[in-house]
């Protein structure tokens, strides 16, 4: 009478055993997937608020997690702010100041943090730093601003991946989570696209998106930049006279073919299939723009719709990225004990004071988005307006992680943020510093400068012109009027002045030029 009940017993105990066996297997740790696009702006991503596109899988991360307002960058620049995602520190202190120089060697950095503690990680994508990936259990990088069959470069060799670079950045991401990692270990991964990076290449399947669209021009558009300082006129990236025929605007320089021009064709390295297909989507358009012999504004605005249209088609392709991913991890039951955090690299001039491209502290360039989606730590839907930068991604992972942060680093976790407080004595300003500059078309001549931003007020000190430009963002939020020269801000600016003295001296920067 009792061998069924002790069979029963004996079941369940078994049972058990496996039960725990199973969860002592599975990480207790947060993986964490970072999505970091290059040059994606806030205002072309809805959740923003964009009147000129629509990003429904980022949103829909936004909508599962916390969506930061005043997310900003130390330096809007590609390799610098790579460099200040991997140490937590301001561009002066990690040595990549700029696109040409090294990062300093021996820096602690996220990834050979949470390697000591057990944590696998991978870099998939853009690099844009000399030496080669440190502290990476796998790394699969690829070239700047590449969009076709592009030349990875990984520890394993090199290998040439056919595709459209976004989508293949993806695939390589998920295969190695899903096939080649060890799944009794969390990781962290770094999905580094080369998109909507110059010289915005769409994806095939959206070669005609915004065809039939006009899309809002910006009403900073035709700025004529009066009131403001040399260094803005100078600057060498204006959508009027600065984007190249070829390279940027997808002409025909030689009758022979859409790509024909140099640099554009062997930037794309597209195949025969391919190229026919370019030509199918742009021929047609090329050739009524030829027609029409366009001159003055009406020319501008031409540009204009050519330029963000192919910029809005690869933001398209990042935007189905992170879908795929987070649709991935769903259905590998993944997603409860998986951070998610979407950012770029910094923002982007889209239109903006008749410019493309960034570097300036002005705040299309400055701003960056931040999204973080953890389960059961981030309330869903929810917003923060407190003042983040980039140098506080790497102590953010860190402490996500494993529940510390890194002495050395100059950011701050986020994590109190995410969990819905704020600490005391939460930063109240933020520090920028851009120093790469030259003459050439490639580098648009933006002259050295730093600055401080407030929640309302941002002083900018042009060193390489002995210029300073003042502006409220709460009555002025388009930069239009420097107020440096009116008498009625003078105690504030004295004050905007100390400010930033303090800060360059917090965090120890004695690159550029002192102040006056």
């Amino acid at each position: 009478m009792h061998q069924p009940r002790q069979f029963l017993i004996i079941l369940f105990i078994i049972l058990s055993s496996h039960t725990s066996l199973a969860m002592a297997e599975k990480p207790t740790q947060p993986n964490i997937i970072f999505i970091y696009a290059d040059d994606h702006a806030q205002h072309a991503i809805s959740a923003y608020g964009s009147k000129i596109n629509k990003t429904p899988n980022i949103d829909a991360l936004a909508s599962q997690g916390m969506r930061f307002t005043q997310s900003f960058v130390a330096n809007s620049i590609c390799g610098p702010a790579r460099a200040t995602i991997l140490t937590g520190l301001h561009s002066h202190s990690n040595g990549k100041v700029n696109n040409f120089n090294q990062l300093k060697k021996d820096l602690p950095t996220y990834t050979k943090i949470l390697q000591k503690a057990g944590y696998q990680s991978i870099v998939v994508g853009k690099w844009h730093i000399k030496s080669n990936p440190d502290g990476f259990d796998y790394w699969d990088i690829v070239g700047n601003g590449s969009y076709y069959n592009m030349n990875f470069r990984s520890n394993l060799g090199k290998n040439k991946t056919p595709g459209y670079t976004t989508e293949v950045i993806t695939e390589k991401t998920l295969d190695w989570i899903k096939n080649k990692r060890d799944k009794n270990k969390p990781f962290v991964a770094w999905v580094s696209h080369t998109a909507a990076h110059r010289s915005w290449f769409p994806s095939q399947k959206y070669l005609t998106k915004y065809d039939d669209v006009k899309i809002a021009e910006p009403d900073t558009l035709f700025d004529d930049y009066s009131g403001r300082t040399q260094g803005m006129r100078n600057t060498q990236m204006r959508v009027s006279r600065d984007l190249f025929p070829a390279y940027d605007l997808k002409l025909p320089v030689t009758g022979k073919g859409i790509l024909d021009g140099g640099a554009t064709n062997k930037m794309s390295s597209m195949n025969s299939n391919e190229r026919a297909n370019w030509d199918k989507a742009y021929g047609p358009k090329n050739k009524a723009f030829l027609n029409a012999k366009l001159t003055g504004k009406a020319l501008v605005q031409w540009k204009y719709q050519r330029y963000i249209k192919d910029y809005l088609r690869c933001v398209t392709a990042v935007d189905d990225s992170v879908g795929r991913i987070t649709q991935f991890l769903k259905d590998n039951n993944l997603e409860e004990n998986t951070i998610v955090i979407y950012s770029a690299d910094q923002g982007f001039f889209l239109g903006d004071h008749g410019w493309y491209d960034k570097r300036w502290m002005y705040e299309p360039a400055l701003r960056t988005p931040l999204i973080v989606k953890w389960p059961g730590v981030t309330k869903p839907g929810s917003i923060n307006d407190n003042l983040v930068q980039n140098i506080d991604m790497a102590p953010t992972f860190i402490d996500a992680a494993i529940g510390k942060t890194e002495a050395g680093m100059q950011g701050k976790s986020i994590k109190p943020l995410l969990e819905g407080k704020t600490p005391s004595g939460w930063r109240e300003a933020i520090y920028y510093h851009y120093q790469e500059s030259g003459k050439s078309r490639t580098q648009h001549n933006v002259a050295k400068h730093y600055g401080i931003r407030t929640n309302r007020y941002k002083l900018i000190y042009i060193y390489e012109h002995n210029d300073w430009e003042m502006y409220d963002l709460k009555t002025d939020p388009d930069e239009m009027h420097n107020l440096y020269q009116d008498s009625s801000k003078a105690n504030l600016i004295t004050k905007l002045k100390i400010q930033l003295k303090s800060l360059r001296g917090q965090y120890g920067d004695k690159t550029g030029k002192d102040m006056p």
